[in-house]
């Protein structure tokens, strides 16, 4: 099911309103930004966002089904043969099923973070009137593989999935959008640049040295994405191992699940006008 879908329902009377990541690979982004590794000097003053269509947010988010991917798992680290274990990459490679995911410094896990936030956001997104569809269902079992991750989106009208980033350079800060190339390019894109201008509007600052000033970039590597077939982003909230953003995502998960609420809705609402 699609986004038409959504749309659909809307012509019907119904108003539609909504991971390991520490790795430095390089991405290519969507700007004539050059590919940088995430360890560049970062500029923490910018917030700006890029230029999207303006559009009053949904009423509510009736008859969209949302798939939600909060990023690794809790009980991977202690089941290392099971997460090591080859899958498919979705580009006729294999990498490894999972991975523990990065922390804070004073021990704070990725997964813990990404479960907090994503079912915060699930139960906003349900109560505007969304169906959401969960990657796990908990936050001590093991996986799933990141090919599960994009497939299990198959029936939902796109996917988000919620990580954080573990730069060793303490001074980065900020958030980023991970697209990739296919056939759902350009709704992904759009869904990306929702969720940037979310997190803009809520006051956190782009990642400029991982993701470009416009905070999006198009990466082939993430077997999740590459998996997906619908419009999916993986969004990297923020920085773990930078003390000011550590202390936020330990105390304050819900300042990023609102972020993120924020540019489901904005998605929503561009396909109800057709954009």
């Amino acid at each position: 099911m699609g986004v038409r879908h959504a749309i659909a329902l809307y012509a019907c009377a119904v108003l539609v309103l909504l991971g390991g990541c520490g790795s430095t690979q390089t991405a290519q982004p969507r700007t004539t930004v050059e590919p940088e590794p995430i360890t560049n000097e970062h500029n923490p003053g910018d917030t700006s966002a890029p230029e999207t269509p303006q559009s009053k947010p949904s009423e509510s988010l009736d008859g969209l089904v949302i798939a939600l991917d909060p990023g690794h798992n809790g009980g991977n680290a202690s089941h290392l043969s099971r997460i090591n274990k080859k899958v498919p990459d979705g580009r006729g490679g294999k990498k490894a099923c999972n991975t523990t995911g990065t922390a804070t410094d004073n021990g704070f896990p990725e997964h813990e973070f990404n479960w907090n936030v994503a079912t915060k956001v699930r139960d906003e997104l349900e109560k505007r009137g969304a169906r959401v569809i969960m990657s796990r269902d908990s936050n001590d079992g093991v996986g799933p593989c990141v090919d599960e991750r994009g497939k299990f989106a198959d029936d939902a009208d796109f996917m988000v999935s919620v990580h954080a980033n573990g730069s060793d350079n303490r001074s980065i800060r900020g958030f980023g959008v991970i697209v990739a190339p296919g056939d759902n390019l350009e709704k992904s894109t759009k869904l990306g640049e929702a969720i940037v201008r979310g997190f803009t509007d809520n006051k956190f600052p782009i990642n400029r040295a991982g993701y470009g000033k416009d905070g999006l970039v198009e990466r082939t590597d993430l077997a999740g994405l590459n998996h997906a077939s619908v419009p999916a982003v993986i969004v990297e909230c923020g920085e773990m191992r930078n003390p000011e953003e550590a202390k936020r995502m330990q105390e304050d998960p819900e300042a990023y699940a609102k972020a993120l609420v924020d540019g489901i809705d904005t998605y929503a609402s561009y396909a109800t006008m057709g954009l």
